[in-house]
């Protein structure tokens, strides 16, 4: 079994799904940590810059 980062490693790396935004939501559930992020994404997390929508 896969964990939760090799999953999203997968997701990134193998079907291209490179939509930041679809990785900030697992963080911000608390199902993968801001380093797991950078580690996938190879972005620093930045949850100031997420938009809530109204």
């Amino acid at each position: 079994m896969m964990t939760q980062v090799q999953e999203l490693q997968m997701f990134w790396n193998d079907w291209g799904n490179h939509d930041l935004s679809f990785y900030k939501v697992y963080v911000q559930c608390g199902a993968i940590t801001k380093e797991d992020y950078k580690t996938v994404t190879g972005q620093d997390y930045d949850a100031v810059a997420e938009t809530q929508p109204s």
